[in-house]
């Protein structure tokens, strides 16, 4: 019979609700049930008596870069900063970091030479820590765009790093398939300029018709798109030809709200890293990303009132934001209006939605896999526990204990025959 962990009189948040004071049993990689109702003990349960502390889903961060290093300031394309077999050491390094941080899942943004894909294997076969992981490969995009440009014609180089040119509909076409191949489940499109890129937001950097075959072939493939766009009229053409997930989303407005509400399509604002570049950096286009900060930030409560799909995540590992800092943009969107159950709906149950794992991950509920956070006190009061590294006393991803604080301090955890005799 397998083994039980039951975690009693646990703050409950469901990922969607707060459910309050309940009991949750983790019994193999599954949770086998979450509710107030007593739970009958069979011989060999783990007895967790967690009053004071929340039970939550693991978090899911949704622009995710494995392989960022304090990437900035190089005249080269991202990729091409370190050798390709550094690049994976710093994967390596940072999914550890982000299952640390209490997040068991994350969607790729993009990763040079196939490292998402050949990092989910090396995670499938036990030899490298993180979390669940949907792979994502190359940028493409067509030549000339912004990332292209950071090297000159003459260079002439033959890796391509992280970019994968294309420049027709056939090429992105084969671009997609190509990248499929390799075993990205995501396909990044760099769409537009803007948000930290050298090229202005309201450049196209590539057709509608190349958008169009790029998004539909993906579709064929059974991946999905997400794309960089910084304005408005882009963002309404992807989402009308069906690209999954708006990155950064610069331009957003109202018009654009009504396009996106009721359907599966999400948003990553992603402003904590221009947040930080706003507070720590003195830059040319400083005053227009503050513009955009401030619109986006205006806006975003009004998109979550209305019901749109906003998600997590942003642009750790570039540089001055290094990897670990990812639930710290939890308390940025509480800062600009939204409340914590809603900050915490967006890491938990619609990233899993995201992943098209909602029936299986981010909400706490019988039968689903057992990814879950234990966290000293209620991020309902206080966000900012989530990333507070000792505050997170149990981190647990397919019933393991990744974390495991909970046995610290007298009569914190008790066997069934102890719970018996202290009645």
């Amino acid at each position: 019979m397998t083994v039980r962990t039951i975690l009693r009189n646990a703050n409950v948040l469901t990922g969607d609700t707060h459910l309050g004071k309940a009991n949750v049993v983790i019994e193999g990689n599954r949770i086998a049930s979450v509710g107030d109702a007593p739970v009958k003990m069979r011989p060999g349960d783990r007895v967790i008596d967690v009053s004071g502390k929340t039970v939550m889903p693991g978090l899911v961060t949704s622009h995710y870069h494995a392989s960022y290093w304090n990437i900035g300031g190089s005249p080269l394309p991202f990729g091409l900063e370190v050798p390709p077999a550094l690049h994976v050491a710093h994967a390596i390094h940072n999914l550890g970091v982000t299952l640390d941080c209490g997040f068991t899942s994350a969607i790729s943004a993009g990763a040079p030479y196939a490292i998402d894909a050949s990092m989910k294997l090396a995670m499938d076969e036990g030899i490298v820590r993180g979390p669940r992981l949907v792979a994502c490969g190359n940028d493409l995009s067509s030549t000339g765009h912004s990332n292209d440009m950071t090297h000159p014609w003459f260079y002439e180089l033959g890796n391509p790093g992280s970019i994968r040119r294309c420049d027709s509909p056939g090429e992105y076409r084969k671009g997609v398939r190509a990248e499929v191949k390799a075993g990205s489940e995501m396909i990044k499109l760099f769409v537009t300029g803007g948000h930290g890129v050298a090229s202005p937001k309201e450049r196209m950097e590539m057709s509608k018709k190349e958008l169009k075959a790029a998004i539909d072939t993906a579709r064929e493939r059974g991946v999905g798109t997400r794309g960089h766009i910084a304005n408005k009229d882009t963002i309404l053409l992807a989402l009308k030809l069906g690209m999954d997930i708006i990155d950064h989303g610069d331009g957003f407005d109202e018009e654009c709200i009504e396009a996106m509400v009721g359907t599966s399509q999400s948003l990553v604002p992603s402003i904590f890293f221009p947040k930080q570049v706003l507070e720590n950096w003195d830059i040319s286009t400083k005053a227009q990303m503050q513009a955009d900060f401030d619109e986006m930030a205006a806006i975003i409560p009004k998109a979550n009132a209305a019901g749109v799909r906003i998600l997590l995540g942003d642009d750790y590992g570039a540089i001055g934001v290094p990897h670990g800092r990812y639930a710290e943009e939890l308390a940025l969107y509480v800062a600009i209006g939204i409340s914590p159950i809603d900050v915490i709906r967006w890491g938990t149950k619609y990233g899993a939605e995201a992943m098209n794992r909602g029936d299986e991950l981010g909400t706490l509920e019988a039968g689903k896999l057992a990814d879950l956070l234990v966290v000293d006190g209620d991020p309902l009061k206080d966000i900012a526990l989530c990333a507070t590294p000792d505050k997170l006393l149990a981190i647990v991803k397919d019933g393991v204990f990744i974390k495991d604080k909970l046995s610290e301090g007298a009569g914190n955890a008790r066997s069934e025959r102890q719970l018996e005799m202290a009645k």
